[in-house]
């Protein structure tokens, strides 16, 4: 007979809100209920149960251990209320608590269904801190081509500060109005809005996915964003890496206009790409020159073959980058993104 597999331990965190009730809404840490047999006939171990990962409300109160489990008789994810008795549940065989699904609401017109978010650390303590490398390079040097790769391959996390503070503007967020005041007069948002949004996305993927490797495309872009950093992040605060994507003009002008005619981007043309390695040159290579003189920045020769570009990626990465990641098969769009493969023909 073979051997029962190993559960791996249960670190994780389940946070429930929206029900309306504040004997369901709550923190719920793993379950310490003992080892004993379920309604199944399942025997559960420590933080499981049915073989899937269970949960005890984090302030005890519950008359149910585990208070947030799985019921292989019935198939589905169950909340308890505070009398041990079932508030919501979700018919499934979800290995996890569903965080994107409808749960039922066990007695109608009791309450809303709830909201579910899985975090990978206590949300009661400090966030752990990032581990950051900052991206720079011209127009068309292909920092996002490169932090895509990353993203896809390695499993690193690629954040734009442009998609953050589109995203917040859109969704009408604390510092919406103060986003669209800036970007409707062509001026930078300030630095503080900035570097908040940096940290609260870090923050926030960090609990949710347990991965904290980022890679911030386009910052900081001048001296006043680093300084605007370390406003956030504390003076004493470690300078990250930087990989600077080196590339010469008459390189990143084929590109842009290369690009122009697939992209449909109004600023990929020449007189937009003038102004906009003049901006570059002013206000981002001081700041580039800073992190030389630090020893913080490394510089990637983007001229040469997209593969050998993404091999010295691969390489700065790898001190952070998990194994697993690094072994990992290229998938077709990596392919495609490497030049290894053609892209596929756009209908007509």
């Amino acid at each position: 007979m073979a051997e029962p597999k190993e559960l791996a331990a249960n670190h994780l965190f389940i946070e429930v809100t929206g029900a309306g009730l504040t004997e369901v809404d709550g923190l719920y840490v793993p379950s310490t209920a003992p080892p004993i047999k379920s309604e199944s006939g399942t025997v559960s171990s420590l933080g499981y149960w049915n073989g899937k990962m269970a949960w005890d409300r984090a302030d005890g109160k519950s008359e149910r251990s585990p208070a947030l489990s799985y019921s292989n008789s019935y198939k589905s994810w169950r909340i308890c209320r505070l009398d041990g008795h079932l508030a919501y549940d979700m018919t499934c065989e979800d290995e996890m608590p569903p965080t994107n699904k409808h749960w039922h609401v066990y007695k109608k017109g009791v309450a809303p269904a709830p909201q579910v978010v899985i975090h990978h650390f206590d949300p009661r303590l400090p966030c752990p801190k990032p581990n950051v490398v900052f991206v720079l390079g011209g127009p068309g040097a292909g920092k996002g081509t490169m932090c895509e790769l990353a993203e896809s391959q390695l499993g690193w996390n690629h954040l734009s500060t442009g998609d953050l503070l589109r995203a917040e503007r859109d969704a009408g967020g604390a510092t919406a109005a103060t986003i669209q005041e800036y970007i409707a007069v062509g001026k930078l948002v300030p630095n503080e809005v900035v570097v908040t949004l940096l940290k609260k996305a870090m923050e926030e993927i960090t609990r949710t996915t347990g991965k904290n490797n980022f890679l911030l495309d386009g910052f900081p872009r001048s001296l006043s964003n680093l300084e605007g950093w370390f406003d956030v992040f504390g003076k004493d605060s470690e300078l990250p890496k930087m990989l600077y994507f080196e590339c010469p003009y008459e390189v990143l002008e084929q590109r842009i206009l290369g690009r122009a005619k697939y992209t449909g981007r109004t600023d990929d043309n020449i007189e937009s790409l003038k102004l906009r390695f003049d901006t570059f040159k002013e206000e981002t290579l001081p700041t580039v020159e800073l992190f030389k003189s630090k020893n913080k920045c490394v510089e990637v020769d983007t001229g040469q073959a997209r593969q050998a570009v993404y091999d010295v990626v691969v390489g700065h990465l790898a001190e952070y980058t998990d194994i697993e990641f690094v072994e990992k098969p290229l998938s077709e769009r990596a392919e495609m993104l490497l030049g290894l493969r053609p892209f596929p023909k756009q209908r007509a």
